[in-house]
Protein backbone atom coordinates (compact mmCIF):
# COMPACT_ATOMS: atom_id res chain seq x y z
CA UNK A 1 0.00 0.00 0.00
CA UNK A 2 1.33 3.44 -0.95
CA UNK A 3 0.34 6.21 1.42
CA UNK A 4 0.55 9.92 1.92
CA UNK A 5 0.15 11.11 5.50
CA UNK A 6 -0.51 14.82 5.19
CA UNK A 7 -1.32 17.81 7.38
CA UNK A 8 0.80 16.58 10.26
CA UNK A 9 3.67 17.84 12.38
CA UNK A 10 6.83 15.96 11.42
CA UNK A 11 8.94 15.20 14.52
CA UNK A 12 12.15 13.55 13.31
CA UNK A 13 15.20 13.74 15.59
CA UNK A 14 17.42 12.17 12.92
CA UNK A 15 16.93 15.16 10.61
CA UNK A 16 16.13 17.68 13.38
CA UNK A 17 12.76 18.38 11.79
CA UNK A 18 9.87 19.76 13.82
CA UNK A 19 7.60 21.26 11.22
CA UNK A 20 4.30 20.89 9.42
CA UNK A 21 4.55 18.49 6.52
CA UNK A 22 3.55 15.36 4.65
CA UNK A 23 5.14 11.90 4.56
CA UNK A 24 4.99 9.96 1.30
CA UNK A 25 5.37 6.17 1.66
CA UNK A 26 6.00 3.82 -1.23
CA UNK A 27 6.70 0.06 -1.05
CA UNK A 28 7.09 0.18 2.72
CA UNK A 29 9.68 2.97 2.75
CA UNK A 30 9.72 6.73 3.09
CA UNK A 31 9.65 8.12 -0.42
CA UNK A 32 9.91 11.74 0.73
CA UNK A 33 9.01 14.24 3.42
CA UNK A 34 7.36 17.36 2.01
CA UNK A 35 7.51 20.50 4.16
CA UNK A 36 5.86 22.85 1.65
CA UNK A 37 2.55 22.83 3.52
CA UNK A 38 0.45 22.30 0.38
CA UNK A 39 -2.52 19.94 0.48
CA UNK A 40 -1.54 16.94 -1.69
CA UNK A 41 -5.17 15.90 -2.10
CA UNK A 42 -5.85 19.17 -3.96
CA UNK A 43 -2.63 19.66 -5.95
CA UNK A 44 -0.93 17.69 -8.67
CA UNK A 45 1.86 15.51 -7.36
CA UNK A 46 3.92 13.22 -9.57
CA UNK A 47 3.59 9.63 -8.40
CA UNK A 48 4.04 6.22 -10.06
CA UNK A 49 0.68 4.84 -8.87
CA UNK A 50 -2.32 5.75 -6.74
CA UNK A 51 -1.79 6.67 -3.10
CA UNK A 52 -4.10 6.39 -0.15
CA UNK A 53 -4.33 9.69 1.76
CA UNK A 54 -4.40 9.95 5.55
CA UNK A 55 -5.16 13.32 7.11
CA UNK A 56 -3.08 13.59 10.29
CA UNK A 57 -5.14 16.57 11.40
CA UNK A 58 -2.22 18.50 12.86
CA UNK A 59 -1.04 15.55 14.96
CA UNK A 60 2.58 14.46 15.33
CA UNK A 61 4.09 12.07 12.78
CA UNK A 62 7.05 10.39 14.47
CA UNK A 63 9.45 7.48 13.88
CA UNK A 64 8.20 4.27 15.45
CA UNK A 65 9.12 4.00 19.11
CA UNK A 66 11.72 1.41 20.17
CA UNK A 67 11.72 -0.28 23.58
CA UNK A 68 14.97 -1.88 24.70
CA UNK A 69 13.39 -3.64 27.68
CA UNK A 70 10.18 -5.69 27.70
CA UNK A 71 9.00 -8.97 29.20
CA UNK A 72 6.42 -10.81 27.08
CA UNK A 73 6.38 -13.86 29.44
CA UNK A 74 6.38 -16.20 26.45
CA UNK A 75 7.29 -19.06 26.77
CA UNK A 76 6.25 -20.11 30.25
CA UNK A 77 3.88 -17.51 31.70
CA UNK A 78 1.25 -17.01 29.03
CA UNK A 79 -1.46 -16.23 31.58
CA UNK A 80 0.36 -12.92 32.20
CA UNK A 81 1.22 -12.03 28.60
CA UNK A 82 2.25 -13.70 25.36
CA UNK A 83 4.05 -12.48 22.28
CA UNK A 84 0.80 -11.80 20.39
CA UNK A 85 -0.81 -9.74 23.17
CA UNK A 86 2.50 -8.04 23.92
CA UNK A 87 2.81 -6.98 20.29
CA UNK A 88 -0.74 -5.60 20.38
CA UNK A 89 0.18 -3.59 23.47
CA UNK A 90 3.32 -2.37 21.72
CA UNK A 91 1.38 -1.22 18.66
CA UNK A 92 -1.18 0.53 20.89
CA UNK A 93 1.72 2.38 22.51
CA UNK A 94 3.34 3.45 19.22
CA UNK A 95 6.18 0.92 19.47
CA UNK A 96 7.39 -0.78 16.31
CA UNK A 97 10.44 -2.60 17.74
CA UNK A 98 10.85 -4.25 21.15
CA UNK A 99 13.62 -6.22 22.87
CA UNK A 100 12.38 -9.23 24.86
CA UNK A 101 14.31 -10.14 27.99
CA UNK A 102 15.41 -13.76 28.54
CA UNK A 103 13.86 -14.64 31.92
CA UNK A 104 11.12 -16.82 30.43
CA UNK A 105 10.56 -20.55 31.07
CA UNK A 106 12.54 -22.03 29.48
CA UNK A 107 15.20 -19.34 29.59
CA UNK A 108 16.34 -17.85 26.28
CA UNK A 109 19.77 -19.46 26.53
CA UNK A 110 19.77 -21.66 23.43
CA UNK A 111 18.83 -21.64 19.76
CA UNK A 112 15.73 -23.83 20.20
CA UNK A 113 14.03 -21.39 22.59
CA UNK A 114 15.15 -18.50 20.42
CA UNK A 115 13.50 -20.06 17.37
CA UNK A 116 10.29 -20.66 19.33
CA UNK A 117 10.15 -16.92 19.97
CA UNK A 118 10.88 -16.29 16.31
CA UNK A 119 7.96 -18.50 15.29
CA UNK A 120 5.55 -16.87 17.72
CA UNK A 121 6.65 -13.40 16.62
CA UNK A 122 5.94 -14.27 12.99
CA UNK A 123 2.31 -14.90 14.00
CA UNK A 124 1.95 -11.46 15.62
CA UNK A 125 1.01 -8.12 14.11
CA UNK A 126 4.36 -7.18 12.56
CA UNK A 127 6.11 -5.49 15.50
CA UNK A 128 9.82 -6.27 15.28
CA UNK A 129 10.50 -8.62 18.21
CA UNK A 130 14.22 -8.88 18.98
CA UNK A 131 15.28 -11.41 21.59
CA UNK A 132 17.90 -10.82 24.27
CA UNK A 133 19.90 -13.94 25.10
CA UNK A 134 20.68 -15.01 28.67
CA UNK A 135 24.31 -14.57 29.73
CA UNK A 136 24.35 -17.89 31.60
CA UNK A 137 22.62 -21.22 31.16
CA UNK A 138 19.30 -21.28 33.01
CA UNK A 139 20.34 -17.91 34.44
CA UNK A 140 22.08 -19.99 37.11
CA UNK A 141 25.21 -17.84 37.07
CA UNK A 142 27.56 -20.80 36.58
CA UNK A 143 28.23 -21.38 32.85
CA UNK A 144 27.92 -19.12 29.83
CA UNK A 145 25.03 -19.79 27.46
CA UNK A 146 25.55 -20.68 23.81
CA UNK A 147 26.17 -17.05 22.94
CA UNK A 148 27.79 -17.69 19.57
CA UNK A 149 25.05 -20.14 18.55
CA UNK A 150 22.30 -17.66 19.37
CA UNK A 151 24.24 -14.89 17.64
CA UNK A 152 24.47 -16.99 14.46
CA UNK A 153 20.77 -17.95 14.42
CA UNK A 154 18.66 -16.88 11.43
CA UNK A 155 16.05 -14.56 12.92
CA UNK A 156 14.26 -11.30 12.25
CA UNK A 157 16.82 -9.76 14.58
CA UNK A 158 19.59 -10.97 12.29
CA UNK A 159 17.92 -9.18 9.37
CA UNK A 160 18.00 -5.93 11.33
CA UNK A 161 21.24 -6.17 13.33
CA UNK A 162 23.31 -8.86 11.64
CA UNK A 163 23.03 -10.99 14.81
CA UNK A 164 20.49 -13.60 15.84
CA UNK A 165 19.98 -11.84 19.19
CA UNK A 166 20.16 -8.13 19.86
CA UNK A 167 22.05 -8.31 23.19
CA UNK A 168 22.84 -10.53 26.16
CA UNK A 169 21.56 -9.99 29.69
CA UNK A 170 20.91 -11.76 32.97
CA UNK A 171 17.84 -9.57 33.34
CA UNK A 172 15.84 -10.12 36.49
CA UNK A 173 19.11 -10.42 38.38
CA UNK A 174 22.80 -9.56 38.10
CA UNK A 175 25.53 -12.08 37.37
CA UNK A 176 27.32 -11.94 40.70
CA UNK A 177 30.40 -13.91 39.62
CA UNK A 178 32.62 -11.04 38.47
CA UNK A 179 35.05 -13.40 36.76
CA UNK A 180 32.26 -14.93 34.69
CA UNK A 181 30.89 -11.46 33.94
CA UNK A 182 34.34 -10.49 32.67
CA UNK A 183 34.38 -13.60 30.45
CA UNK A 184 30.89 -12.79 29.15
CA UNK A 185 31.90 -9.23 28.32
CA UNK A 186 34.96 -10.43 26.44
CA UNK A 187 32.86 -12.81 24.34
CA UNK A 188 30.19 -10.15 23.80
CA UNK A 189 32.88 -7.77 22.53
CA UNK A 190 34.13 -10.44 20.09
CA UNK A 191 30.60 -11.17 18.88
CA UNK A 192 29.67 -7.49 18.64
CA UNK A 193 26.78 -7.85 21.08
CA UNK A 194 25.82 -5.26 23.70
CA UNK A 195 25.52 -6.45 27.30
CA UNK A 196 22.40 -5.17 29.06
CA UNK A 197 23.15 -4.98 32.77
CA UNK A 198 20.44 -5.39 35.39
CA UNK A 199 22.40 -3.60 38.10
CA UNK A 200 21.62 -5.13 41.47
CA UNK A 201 23.81 -6.80 44.07
CA UNK A 202 21.88 -9.88 45.29
CA UNK A 203 23.03 -9.37 48.88
CA UNK A 204 21.67 -5.81 48.89
CA UNK A 205 18.48 -6.45 46.93
CA UNK A 206 16.27 -3.43 46.41
CA UNK A 207 18.71 -0.91 47.85
CA UNK A 208 20.25 2.01 45.99
CA UNK A 209 23.75 0.97 47.05
CA UNK A 210 23.10 -2.49 45.60
CA UNK A 211 22.42 -0.89 42.22
CA UNK A 212 25.39 1.43 42.46
CA UNK A 213 27.90 -1.31 43.32
CA UNK A 214 27.05 -3.28 40.18
CA UNK A 215 27.06 -0.12 38.06
CA UNK A 216 30.59 0.62 39.28
CA UNK A 217 31.75 -2.98 38.76
CA UNK A 218 30.34 -3.30 35.26
CA UNK A 219 31.80 0.04 34.19
CA UNK A 220 35.26 -1.21 35.21
CA UNK A 221 34.72 -4.48 33.34
CA UNK A 222 33.52 -2.62 30.24
CA UNK A 223 36.63 -0.46 30.32
CA UNK A 224 38.77 -3.60 30.57
CA UNK A 225 37.04 -5.49 27.74
CA UNK A 226 35.76 -2.82 25.36
CA UNK A 227 32.32 -4.42 25.58
CA UNK A 228 29.36 -2.23 24.65
CA UNK A 229 27.60 -1.87 28.02
CA UNK A 230 24.01 -0.72 28.50
CA UNK A 231 22.44 -0.27 31.95
CA UNK A 232 18.79 -1.18 32.40
CA UNK A 233 16.23 0.77 34.49
CA UNK A 234 18.59 3.13 36.38
CA UNK A 235 16.82 4.53 39.44
CA UNK A 236 19.33 6.18 41.80
CA UNK A 237 21.12 9.53 41.84
CA UNK A 238 24.51 7.97 42.62
CA UNK A 239 24.20 5.56 39.67
CA UNK A 240 23.73 8.59 37.43
CA UNK A 241 26.94 10.13 38.78
CA UNK A 242 28.90 6.95 38.07
CA UNK A 243 27.52 6.70 34.52
CA UNK A 244 28.44 10.31 33.80
CA UNK A 245 31.99 9.70 35.03
CA UNK A 246 32.24 6.66 32.76
CA UNK A 247 30.96 8.58 29.75
CA UNK A 248 33.31 11.48 30.40
CA UNK A 249 36.16 8.93 30.47
CA UNK A 250 35.16 7.64 27.04
CA UNK A 251 33.94 4.22 28.20
CA UNK A 252 31.40 2.63 25.85
CA UNK A 253 28.37 2.85 28.14
CA UNK A 254 24.72 3.85 27.68
CA UNK A 255 21.82 3.72 30.09
CA UNK A 256 18.05 3.76 30.30
CA UNK A 257 15.42 4.59 32.85
CA UNK A 258 11.64 4.11 32.87
CA UNK A 259 8.82 6.65 33.28
CA UNK A 260 8.00 5.54 36.84
CA UNK A 261 11.50 6.49 37.99
CA UNK A 262 11.20 10.13 36.87
CA UNK A 263 7.59 10.58 38.02
CA UNK A 264 6.90 8.51 41.17
CA UNK A 265 8.64 8.20 44.54
CA UNK A 266 8.15 5.77 47.40
CA UNK A 267 5.83 8.22 49.17
CA UNK A 268 3.07 7.51 46.66
CA UNK A 269 2.99 3.71 47.13
CA UNK A 270 0.08 3.61 49.65
CA UNK A 271 0.15 -0.22 49.82
CA UNK A 272 -0.57 -0.39 46.08
CA UNK A 273 0.89 -3.58 44.56
CA UNK A 274 0.81 -1.93 41.15
CA UNK A 275 3.58 0.39 42.34
CA UNK A 276 5.93 -2.45 43.28
CA UNK A 277 8.77 -3.02 40.85
CA UNK A 278 12.48 -3.81 40.83
CA UNK A 279 14.35 -1.54 41.36
CA UNK A 280 11.77 -0.04 43.72
CA UNK A 281 10.55 3.53 43.73
CA UNK A 282 13.10 5.69 45.51
CA UNK A 283 13.28 9.14 47.13
CA UNK A 284 12.08 12.40 45.66
CA UNK A 285 15.74 13.43 45.37
CA UNK A 286 16.41 10.34 43.25
CA UNK A 287 13.38 11.13 41.07
CA UNK A 288 14.65 14.65 40.41
CA UNK A 289 18.16 13.34 39.67
CA UNK A 290 16.78 10.81 37.18
CA UNK A 291 14.67 13.48 35.49
CA UNK A 292 17.68 15.77 35.22
CA UNK A 293 19.80 12.94 33.82
CA UNK A 294 17.19 12.21 31.13
CA UNK A 295 17.03 15.91 30.29
CA UNK A 296 20.81 16.24 30.03
CA UNK A 297 21.28 12.97 28.13
CA UNK A 298 23.31 11.20 30.80
CA UNK A 299 20.51 8.64 30.64
CA UNK A 300 20.22 8.03 26.92
CA UNK A 301 16.96 6.09 26.64
CA UNK A 302 13.45 5.89 28.06
CA UNK A 303 12.44 2.21 28.18
CA UNK A 304 9.44 0.59 29.87
CA UNK A 305 10.55 -2.63 31.60
CA UNK A 306 7.06 -3.80 30.63
CA UNK A 307 6.49 -6.59 33.18
CA UNK A 308 2.95 -8.03 33.14
CA UNK A 309 1.42 -9.94 36.06
CA UNK A 310 -1.96 -11.52 36.71
CA UNK A 311 -4.25 -9.42 38.98
CA UNK A 312 -4.04 -12.07 41.72
CA UNK A 313 -0.28 -11.48 41.86
CA UNK A 314 -0.65 -7.73 42.40
CA UNK A 315 -3.82 -7.26 44.47
CA UNK A 316 -2.64 -8.70 47.81
CA UNK A 317 -1.01 -5.44 48.90
CA UNK A 318 2.45 -4.05 48.35
CA UNK A 319 4.44 -6.49 50.50
CA UNK A 320 3.02 -9.66 48.89
CA UNK A 321 2.81 -8.36 45.32
CA UNK A 322 5.26 -9.56 42.68
CA UNK A 323 7.71 -7.03 41.24
CA UNK A 324 6.85 -5.43 37.94
CA UNK A 325 4.62 -2.95 36.14
CA UNK A 326 3.41 -2.73 32.56
CA UNK A 327 4.34 0.29 30.48
CA UNK A 328 4.15 -0.12 26.71
CA UNK A 329 0.74 1.55 26.42
CA UNK A 330 1.47 4.47 28.74
CA UNK A 331 5.16 5.22 28.23
CA UNK A 332 4.90 7.90 25.57
CA UNK A 333 1.97 9.72 27.18
CA UNK A 334 3.51 9.76 30.66
CA UNK A 335 6.90 10.84 29.28
CA UNK A 336 5.40 13.56 27.07
CA UNK A 337 3.23 14.91 29.87
CA UNK A 338 5.96 14.82 32.51
CA UNK A 339 8.92 15.98 30.41
CA UNK A 340 7.73 17.95 27.38
CA UNK A 341 4.63 19.65 28.78
CA UNK A 342 6.68 21.05 31.67
CA UNK A 343 9.56 22.15 29.43
CA UNK A 344 12.20 19.65 30.59
CA UNK A 345 12.63 18.10 27.12
CA UNK A 346 11.94 19.31 23.61
CA UNK A 347 9.75 17.16 21.35
CA UNK A 348 12.84 16.20 19.32
CA UNK A 349 14.76 15.16 22.43
CA UNK A 350 11.86 13.01 23.65
CA UNK A 351 11.79 11.15 20.32
CA UNK A 352 15.56 10.88 20.46
CA UNK A 353 15.28 9.08 23.82
CA UNK A 354 12.44 6.84 22.66
CA UNK A 355 13.36 6.03 19.05
CA UNK A 356 16.59 7.25 17.45
CA UNK A 357 19.02 6.51 20.29
CA UNK A 358 17.60 3.03 21.01
CA UNK A 359 17.97 2.28 17.29
CA UNK A 360 21.61 3.35 17.38
CA UNK A 361 22.32 1.26 20.49
CA UNK A 362 20.90 -1.78 18.69
CA UNK A 363 22.61 -0.88 15.43
CA UNK A 364 19.38 -0.99 13.42
CA UNK A 365 18.28 1.27 10.58
CA UNK A 366 15.23 2.67 12.34
CA UNK A 367 14.27 5.78 14.32
CA UNK A 368 14.16 8.10 11.31
CA UNK A 369 11.77 9.55 8.72
CA UNK A 370 14.49 10.33 6.21
CA UNK A 371 14.10 9.49 2.52
CA UNK A 372 14.64 5.76 1.96
CA UNK A 373 14.08 4.79 5.60
CA UNK A 374 11.75 1.91 6.46
CA UNK A 375 8.27 3.32 7.15
CA UNK A 376 8.03 2.43 10.84
CA UNK A 377 6.12 5.35 12.33
CA UNK A 378 3.30 6.53 14.56
CA UNK A 379 0.74 9.34 14.55
CA UNK A 380 0.21 10.87 17.99
CA UNK A 381 -2.37 13.33 19.29
CA UNK A 382 -0.60 15.42 21.92
CA UNK A 383 -3.49 17.82 22.56
CA UNK A 384 -6.28 15.70 24.03
CA UNK A 385 -6.04 15.06 27.78
CA UNK A 386 -7.32 11.70 28.99
CA UNK A 387 -7.09 9.44 32.03
CA UNK A 388 -5.19 6.15 31.85
CA UNK A 389 -7.68 3.29 32.23
CA UNK A 390 -7.05 -0.44 32.54
CA UNK A 391 -10.00 -1.19 30.29
CA UNK A 392 -8.20 0.49 27.40
CA UNK A 393 -5.16 -1.81 27.50
CA UNK A 394 -4.38 -4.40 24.82
CA UNK A 395 -2.05 -6.20 27.24
CA UNK A 396 -3.43 -9.22 29.09
CA UNK A 397 -2.36 -7.54 32.33
CA UNK A 398 -3.53 -4.42 34.13
CA UNK A 399 -0.67 -3.74 36.57
CA UNK A 400 0.07 -0.15 35.61
CA UNK A 401 1.50 2.28 38.15
CA UNK A 402 -0.34 5.12 36.39
CA UNK A 403 -4.00 4.11 36.52
CA UNK A 404 -6.19 7.20 36.75
CA UNK A 405 -3.36 9.57 35.85
CA UNK A 406 -4.31 12.33 33.40
CA UNK A 407 -1.95 12.57 30.43
CA UNK A 408 -1.63 13.80 26.87
CA UNK A 409 -0.22 11.82 23.98
CA UNK A 410 -2.73 9.35 22.54
CA UNK A 411 -1.44 7.00 19.84
CA UNK A 412 -3.80 7.21 16.88
CA UNK A 413 -1.93 5.05 14.38
CA UNK A 414 1.12 2.78 14.30
CA UNK A 415 2.76 1.46 11.14
CA UNK A 416 5.50 -1.11 10.46
CA UNK A 417 7.11 -1.21 7.00
CA UNK A 418 4.23 0.83 5.61
CA UNK A 419 1.56 -1.50 7.03
CA UNK A 420 -0.90 -0.13 9.58
CA UNK A 421 -0.86 -2.32 12.70
CA UNK A 422 -2.78 -0.01 15.06
CA UNK A 423 -5.60 2.33 14.10
CA UNK A 424 -7.62 3.95 16.85
CA UNK A 425 -10.36 4.79 14.37
CA UNK A 426 -9.75 8.52 14.81
CA UNK A 427 -7.61 8.85 11.66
Amino acid sequence: MNLCIYNGIIVDPDQNIFAKGDVWIEDGKIRSVDLTGTDPTKTAHERPREFKYIDAGGKWIVPGLIDLHVHFRDPGYLYKEDILSGCRAAAHGGFTTVCCMPNTRPIIDNVNTLMYIEGRSSEANGVNVLAVGSITKEQAGEHLSDLSGMSDAVTRCRQLTGKGICAISEDGRSLMDSGLQLEAMREAAILGLPLFSHAEDDSLKGTAIGEELIVARDILLAEETGCKLHFCHISSASSVKLIKIAKDAGINVTAETAPHYFTLDFGCIDNDGNKKMNPPLRTRADVEAIKKAVTEGVLDVIATDHAPHHPDEKEAGYEKALNGVIGLETSFAVSYTELVENGSLSPLDLLRRMSLTPARILGIDRGSLREGAVADLAIIDINEEYAIRADDFESKSRNSAFLGRKVKGKIDLTMVSGQIIWDSGRI
